[in-house]
């Protein structure tokens, strides 16, 4: 399974979540999934490209030319494919496009940007691919209540936080993702507007 990682690019952020997300990769990749990333070498996103390599996984770097040429973002070179795109636009569609299933690690604005696209376009219909939301040290709580709260204020018509998933660790994710059935969730039997 291709799996895309989307996670902050920060090096600044606390240890504990490094090395929770280079532990969910490597563990990925020694069951035999592959990487579809941002391709930044820092943050978590560096996090999920080094435990692949960690574990002999194979890695599919997406990023914009011009992150190269301006030095916007440090670049992990050590995919066994990289895709240049012009556009911000463009790097995420070709994530989205190559892969199986998304997994959301603790990020910033982007990361945040990243998984509304995702989750609008299965809500759309336009996949239907398993999302799941790694939380941790409960860092997305309150993205959960305040989606139950956008849901009970009839901002949303129907749960659309019942289309992606929160988890504790690894192994759950996994568990997850390697089991998971679309036919088998509520919102494929609704319309929007229901």
């Amino acid at each position: 399974m291709k799996v895309c990682i989307f996670g902050a690019a920060s090096a600044h952020i606390d240890d504990i979540y490094i090395k929770k997300v280079e532990d969910l990769a490597e563990k990925l990749a020694k069951r035999g999934h592959s990487l579809v990333f941002g391709a930044g070498a820092t943050g978590l996103m560096g996090a999920a490209a080094r435990g692949f390599k960690a574990g002999k996984g194979y890695i599919h770097g997406v990023i914009p030319e011009f992150f190269r040429e301006e030095g916007v973002e440090v670049i992990f070179t050590d995919c066994d494919k990289m895709t240049y795109t012009e556009t911000m636009s463009e790097r995420k569609r070709i994530m989205e496009d190559d892969c199986d299933a998304f997994i959301i690690t603790p990020g910033g604005i982007g990361t945040f940007e990243e998984f509304f696209e995702v989750l609008t376009l299965k809500q759309l219909g336009r996949h239907n691919k398993a999302i799941a939301i790694f939380n941790i040290q409960n860092y997305y709580d309150g993205l959960e209540a305040f989606m139950k709260q956008v849901y009970e204020r009839k901002f949303i018509n129907f749960k659309c936080y019942e289309m992606y998933t929160y988890f504790n660790t690894a192994e759950e994710i996994i568990d997850y993702l390697e089991s998971y059935k679309p036919e088998d969730t509520p919102w494929q039997k609704l319309k929007i507007g229901d």
